[in-house]
């Protein structure tokens, strides 16, 4: 559990400290061009959640909702890693970073009303979502978790016995 927090807070403290850097520095919509074509810093505030949903709800409502969808989700991750990171060190980053996401933007949540977004990655027009360190540990996290539950699965396919041809 030590593993789970300390990579937690990493998270979080990370996305803290960019999402700050990001404040001081730049005005709201203020684009800097890193890699043209491709990735830009751009000062965003999302009010709904992934890709904008539900930003429509009346503030005080959506605040109760992100807020009560992040605790439970971090009892969630809590109780998972109590039982799966034991089986697997993987399984603590996989959690620790989905926790460490949640609670970043809730932070955001709480203090601005918004999350604070600004990785601007795109090719061409087409430009993915505005996100952020939070955004990416939550993903991060999961693509982790999803591998892992995929080599679980051929390996428990691999160690079931095969079944014995039928005789006709």
């Amino acid at each position: 559990m030590i593993r789970f927090f300390l990579i937690l807070v990493l998270v979080v403290v990370g996305d803290q400290l960019s999402k700050l850097w990001i404040l001081d520095n730049f005005a709201l919509y203020e684009s800097q061009v890193i890699i043209p074509g491709f990735f830009n810093l751009t000062f965003l505030r999302n009010t709904g959640a992934a890709f904008g949903m539900l930003s429509g709800m009346p503030p005080l409502w959506r605040q109760i909702f992100f807020i009560s969808i992040a605790a439970v989700a971090l009892v969630a991750l809590v109780v998972m890693q109590r039982k799966m990171g034991k089986e697997n060190s993987w399984y603590t980053l996989s959690f620790a970073c989905i926790g460490g996401g949640a609670v970043g933007n809730v932070i955001d949540r709480v203090l601005y009303g918004s999350v604070v977004d600004f990785l601007d990655v795109y090719i061409k027009g087409y430009h993915w979502p505005a996100f952020n360190v939070a955004d990416s540990g939550i993903s991060v996290g999961v693509g982790i978790f999803l591998l892992l539950q995929i080599f679980e699965d051929e390996k428990k396919a691999a160690a079931e016995p095969s079944p014995l041809p039928s005789e006709e």
